[in-house]
């Protein structure tokens, strides 16, 4: 099925329809779709992909894909009018990898899938085991020569690097190491759900190290939480003891947790970055995963260890039990 090109752009940002040119299951808990379509040629960012977020719109079951190219700048209220059995399902998700050149370009996006029957797949999860070459979905992304955001890591001077996450970050993580320079020093540390799904493929600079836990069945964020804090509390010359997770209520948790030097979802005075010889071990942390995991090292890293906040970015990707608004 060819895909027909819209209108010439107006916008400072790619909405448009793409279609799957491939689909390949690289482990037990990932999808890997790549997207096509003559309008990616244009596909930004300029620079380094780094953790850049997009947003696919793909279909309800049995329903056609909604077309909100036409809308332009005000596809939100035209999305948010659309009957919701026709809307279909709109997910945030970062760029893998961007291959090909010229009308050829593809987008190339992992999706995390459940291995197992213990829970029930969300939207999206249900749409990348089902999708098949041909199927249609519409992305919002960025456009070369605009500014999109959907980049977050900004550690500025900072001399060690620190990068956490499960494996809704993977991807953002593995954008973020290739970007580094060869000097980097600091680490990654990456949880995800089985052994059989721990890459071979991701490129760090020899002064990162890359540690990988896999929770074979363990509890979710208790490896990486003890990780985390080992990993900063040696970097920025402060005791942290490393213990289990601490209990998180379900109130505690924001909604839509995101807290950057540049931004607080909870409203939180924004604070100015510390000159360089005041930063605490010249530490820059990014962290991102499951809300109550990130809640909880927010918690041990600012208030235990009292990193300044202008010194990590926590953001919730996702909510255990809790469906994503997009």
């Amino acid at each position: 099925m060819s895909i027909v090109e819209a209108p010439p752009a107006t916008l400072p940002l790619l909405l448009e329809e793409v279609e799957v040119a491939a689909v390949r299951r690289v482990s037990p808990s990932f999808v890997r779709l790549e997207l096509a379509g003559p309008a990616l040629a244009e596909l930004g960012p300029d620079g380094p992909l780094l953790d850049q977020r997009f947003k696919l719109l793909v279909p309800a079951p049995g329903a056609a894909l909604p077309d909100l190219r036409s809308a332009g700048a005000d596809w939100w209220t035209a999305f948010q009018r659309l009957p919701e059995r026709e809307r279909g399902t709109l997910r945030t998700y970062t760029i893998r990898d961007r291959v090909g050149e010229g009308a050829a370009t593809r987008l190339q996006v992992d999706v995390v899938v459940h291995a197992d029957d213990a829970h029930e797949p969300g939207p999206g999860c249900r749409w990348a085991l089902a999708a098949r070459p041909g199927d249609r979905a519409l992305v919002l992304a960025p456009r070369r020569g605009h500014d999109f955001g959907g980049i977050e890591w900004a550690p500025g001077t900072a001399e060690h690097l620190v990068l956490a996450g499960d494996e809704t970050a993977l991807p953002a993580i593995r954008g973020i190491l290739r970007g580094l320079p060869a000097d980097a020093r600091g680490a990654a540390v990456v949880e995800l759900p089985l052994t059989a799904d721990v890459p071979t493929d991701v490129v760090a600079p020899a002064g990162i190290a890359l540690t990988w836990l896999p929770r074979d069945g363990a509890a979710r964020g208790a490896a990486l939480h003890a990780a985390v804090l080992a990993e900063i509390g040696a970097a920025a010359a402060v005791t942290a003891e490393v213990a289990a997770p601490p209990s998180v209520d379900d109130d505690e948790v924001d909604p839509d947790l995101w807290e950057t030097p540049a931004f607080s979802s909870s409203g939180e005075p924004l604070a100015p970055a510390a000159p360089s010889g005041d930063r605490a071990g010249d530490v820059y942390a990014w962290i991102a995963g499951e809300s109550r995991v990130v809640t909880g090292l927010r918690r041990a890293l600012v208030n235990d260890l009292g990193l300044p906040r202008s010194q990590v970015a926590f953001m919730g990707y996702w909510r255990e039990g809790v469906a994503m608004r997009g």
